[in-house]
C-alpha cells in the first residue's frame, strides 16, 4: 500500500517551527513541507511558496491530506473555492502552533481527517483533537465510513446527511443487503435488514444502482465451461451476463472455477487478459458447502454440486449467493456472489 501524500503548510517562522517538529511524528508518511522563504529550517522536503493560494490549488489533488499550522480563518477562506465533493476533497486539517490541539475541518469521514488526526493526537503529547462530526461524537454508525473501511463504491452519496440525521434522532433505517453483508455492521441501533425497501429511509448494499445511498461491494465470479471453450467465446459471455445485470467491468473483483479447468487455455487467457488473479477449487472444497445450487452437469461427470454457483461463494468474501448461474451458448456458466 502506498505511503498517505501528507502537505504541511506553514505561514511564518513559528509555524514552520511547529511543522519540523510535527514531521518527527509523521514518518511513516510521505510529507512535503510549504514556507517562505528566508525562513530557518534544516528540512530536507522543503518548497517555498509566494501565496498560500497557490499551495492549495496545486495540492488539492496532489495530496491525500494538507495540514495547515495558521489561522483557519485563512484556511476557511482560501479553501472555499476548491471545494468540490466530500467524494473527493482532500482531508483538511487545522492545528495550533504549540501541537496541542487538532481539528479534522473537511472531509472528515471519506476523506480521512478525523481518522488522521485521532492519529496524530495520540502520538504527540497533550494533544487534544477536536473532532465535530455528529456521528463521531456520539457514537452514531456512520455508512461512509463502513463504506471506506470495505472498499465499497458509494452512489447517491447526496442521501447520506438524511441518513445519518434519521439515525441521530433515534429513528429507524431500512438496509436493503445481505445477511451475510448486514452482520458485519458493528452498530446495528436503529437499523433494520430488509430485501425491499419500503420508505426513502433506506441505505442501499447491494452491486445494484439505486436511488437511496448506495454502497457497493464487490463481486466474485464463478465461471465453467465446457473443455476446450474460446476466450473468445468466454469474454462474450462475460460481457454478456454483466449487461444482463447491470454490471460494470470495475466491479469484479475476482473470478473462480473448478480445477479440472485449471487447464482451460481461453479461461487463463481471460482471466490474464483482464488481470483476474483466478482461484481453482477442489471437489471436497466444493462439496462441503451447506447449501442447494442449481442441477448441474458437474454432479454427473465430477460428483459435484456445481462449479459456477460454489465457486463463486468460496471465492467472495461474505459468501452471498447473489445470481445464480446462467448457462450461455449451452457451455459456459457464470454466478456471481459478494
Amino acid at each position: 500500500m502506498s505511503k498517505l501524500k501528507i502537505a504541511l503548510v506553514s505561514i511564518n517562522q513559528p509555524s514552520l517551527d511547529s511543522a519540523s517538529r510535527l514531521v518527527d511524528y509523521l514518518e511513516d508518511y510521505e510529507v512535503t513541507i510549504y514556507g517562505k522563504k528566508d525562513l530557518e529550517h534544516s528540512l530536507n522536503n522543503f518548497k517555498t511558496y509566494e501565496k498560500i493560494d497557490t499551495v492549495l490549488e496545486d495540492g488539492w489533488k496532489k495530496y491525500d491530506a494538507i495540514i495547515c499550522i495558521l489561522a483557519m480563518g485563512i484556511v476557511v477562506r482560501k479553501i472555499a473555492p476548491l471545494l468540490e465533493s466530500k467524494a473527493t476533497d482532500p482531508a483538511i486539517i487545522v492545528m495550533s502552533m504549540d501541537l496541542t490541539k487538532i481539528i479534522p475541518l473537511l472531509s472528515g469521514h471519506i476523506g480521512g481527517a478525523n481518522e488522521l488526526s485521532e492519529i496524530i493526537a495520540s502520538r504527540l503529547p497533550n494533544c487534544m483533537n477536536f473532532v465535530s462530526t455528529a456521528t463521531d461524537q456520539t457514537n452514531t454508525f456512520a455508512f461512509d465510513m463502513f463504506a471506506k473501511k470495505n472498499s465499497f463504491e458509494i452512489e447517491n452519496l447526496k442521501c447520506l446527511a438524511k441518513i445519518s440525521n434519521s439515525l441521530l434522532n433515534k429513528k429507524e433505517v431500512e438496509v436493503k443487503t445481505y445477511e451475510g453483508i448486514f452482520e458485519t455492521i458493528p452498530n446495528k441501533t436503529n437499523l433494520k435488514r430488509v430485501d425491499e425497501s419500503s420508505n426513502e429511509l433506506c441505505v442501499n448494499i447491494t452491486p445494484f444502482s439505486d436511488e437511496n445511498l448506495t454502497l457497493k461491494p464487490k463481486v466474485y465470479l464463478g465461471i465453467g465451461c465446457n473443455r476446450g471453450t474460446s476466450f473468445k467465446d468466454i469474454e462474450e459471455a462475460f460481457f454478456w451476463f454483466l449487461k444482463k445485470y447491470a454490471l460494470k467491468k470495475e466491479q469484479i473483483e475476482n473470478i473462480a472455477s473448478f480445477e479440472a479447468k485449471a487447464d482451460e487455455k481461453g479461461l487463463l487467457e481471460f482471466a490474464q487478459k483482464y488481470s483476474f488473479d483466478i482461484k481453482f477449487y477442489n471437489e471436497k472444497e466444493i462439496n462441503s458447502l451447506e447449501k442447494e445450487f442449481s442441477p448441474s452437469q458437474a454432479t454427473k461427470f465430477f460428483g459435484l454440486k456445481g462449479v459456477a454457483e460454489p465457486s463463486s461463494i468460496l471465492i467472495s468474501k461474505y459468501k452471498e449467493l447473489i445470481i445464480k448461474k446462467e448457462v450461455i451458448f449451452k457451455k459456459i456458466t457464470i454466478a456471481a456472489a459478494v
